[in-house]
């Protein structure tokens, strides 16, 4: 365990740098080009992403399982799964790339703003890129060097802050969306010589020889062949959660954006749900670390070391989310003043929403990766296309009444009903994870610390200490309440020791 909490420690920082990287960005950006341009950098970047996750994280968190199940036992397979995952992904790429170029005038007509098609024309670039590194990402996570995922994940952040903020500084909105394109490509070539160097230490560790075919008898007994067929049967239920997911996440901006017609409004719900998705970056880390660790459990059919697992991962993320997404909340007005300026303040209400909503999204989307590495790769398909379709529906309804209010209270509806589902589904067909006592204990001791945070004065940086303090005190009194326990310091100070 100390050694999941050895990686769970780098990769949070790795994460924490990451994001903070992108708050960095989006900071700039939002005062360099100003609510309205920000607004339109906001939908390009959004659908722009929504597609390269299609695309570039079905297949390679696929081949991240298939690796899980046999880096250890059967590692001769390692080259080949990669093999096969590179040769499904660069075709899905190359077709993906070229289908999206041609739609950029149908992504502007549906958004009523034809000045928006060269601007999609231009974001195509990023889909390769993005691709890329992506596969790179969920190779090193699926044979377990947590240590170069995090590596990558540090320097994908320097990348962005130079290349966005400074093409952006340059070339407006333009220079921004090249930026998204040359991040992510450093990113790959730093991981492809990475994986050089890997691939020579692995096949020297395998005494694995050039000259040596993969078609021996010794081999093909040992090496029982992954085919592209199978990958794909179980990468596109995957492709499609990931696909309905981020419609499902993204459907408020862009409904805002038509069914309002107005830049500003659309430049503050896109700076309030870059702020609310804040926990789901502190916590994403869960699903790089869940995902083939669970694989590795259950393709060992040990239900007792996934149910430990489990509890332990479930058990940090319930007690760290229930306090960030409730300060937050809290301190909206003082994190938009600080990441955007005064000129935002009109999203404070509805970050104070989507706090709250987008928390419940981050449990889904860990248990997604939960179920996905358990096998149940279908269960998270269908609730986020159920989760799709109700958010629209709501979306519809709501924005035109209530604004982007209406917006948010749609998404954090949704995102409550598709976490129930997945706890139900995970608790029901992977392990049962949870115990309310501890919950109800973390939800007592917010509410004291969310009492305590209400009375204290907003401040564009009085609020970090605010939080910081607050946090301790949290602590201090799960430590009474005998929530946090002495073997949780040593295990902690045992993996920081390593």
């Amino acid at each position: 365990m100390s050694n999941i909490i050895k990686a769970s420690i780098w990769l949070t920082l790795s994460e924490l740098f990451f994001n903070l990287s992108g708050y960095v960005t989006h900071s700039v950006l939002g005062r360099t080009l100003g609510p309205a341009e920000y607004g339109r950098y906001g939908l390009i970047i959004t659908i722009a992403t929504m597609i390269v996750v299609l695309i570039g994280r079905g297949v390679p968190v696929a081949m991240s399982k298939y690796l899980s199940e046999v880096y250890k036992t059967k590692p001769l397979e390692i080259n080949h799964i990669k093999k096969i995952s590179l040769e499904v992904q660069a075709i899905l790429i190359g077709l993906t790339t070229i289908i999206y170029y041609f739609l950029a005038p149908v992504f502007a007509y549906l958004l009523r703003d034809p000045s928006l098609i060269p601007l999609f024309k231009l974001s195509t670039f990023i889909i390769p890129a993005f691709a890329g590194a992506s596969f790179y990402v969920y190779y090193f996570t699926g044979i377990h060097q947590f240590n170069v995922q995090s590596s990558l994940k540090f320097f994908r952040g320097l990348s962005k802050i130079f290349f966005i903020i400074l093409l952006a500084m340059l070339f407006k909105t333009k220079g921004a969306i090249i930026g998204h394109a040359l991040a992510p490509l450093s990113v790959f070539l730093l991981a492809f010589s990475f994986d050089r160097k890997n691939k020579k230490v692995l096949d020297k560790k395998l005494n694995i020889s050039k000259d040596v075919s993969l078609d021996t008898k010794t081999e093909k007994e040992t090496l029982p062949k992954l085919t592209h067929r199978i990958l794909l049967n179980f990468a596109w239920p995957i492709t499609l959660f990931m696909l309905f997911y981020e419609i499902m996440i993204t459907i408020d901006l862009y409904m805002v954006k038509g069914l309002l017609q107005n830049d500003t409004l659309t430049g503050f719900y896109n700076a309030s749900l870059t702020l609310g998705r804040l926990p789901f970056y502190a916590f994403y880390f869960l699903t790089i670390i869940l995902l083939p660790k669970i694989s590795e459990t259950t393709a060992q059919k040990s239900n007792k070391q996934t149910k430990k697992v489990m509890s332990s991962a479930m058990r940090f993320l319930f007690m760290l989310i229930v306090p960030a997404i409730t300060l937050l909340a809290i301190f909206a007005p003082s994190a938009l003043q600080l990441f955007y300026g005064s000129a935002y303040s009109g999203a404070t209400e509805a970050l104070r929403i989507l706090a709250v909503g987008l928390g419940f999204l981050t449990v889904f989307y860990i248990l997604a990766f939960v179920l996905n590495g358990a096998g149940h790769n279908k269960i998270p398909m269908w609730t986020a296309l159920g989760g799709m379709i109700i958010n629209g529906i709501l979306n519809f309804y709501l924005i035109p009444r209530l604004g982007i209010l209406g917006a948010a209270i749609a998404t954090t509806i949704t995102s409550f009903f598709i976490m129930i589902i997945a706890i139900i589904k995970t608790e029901k067909y992977v392990s049962s994870f949870l115990n309310f006592i501890p919950i109800l204990k973390y939800f007592i001791t917010t509410a004291v610390i969310g009492i305590i945070a209400s009375y204290l004065p907003q401040g564009e940086f009085i609020f970090i200490i605010w939080s910081i303090l607050l946090m301790i005190f949290y602590f201090v009194i799960l430590w009474l309440l005998k929530e946090i326990k002495k073997a949780d310091l040593e295990t902690l100070r045992s993996a920081l020791k390593k």
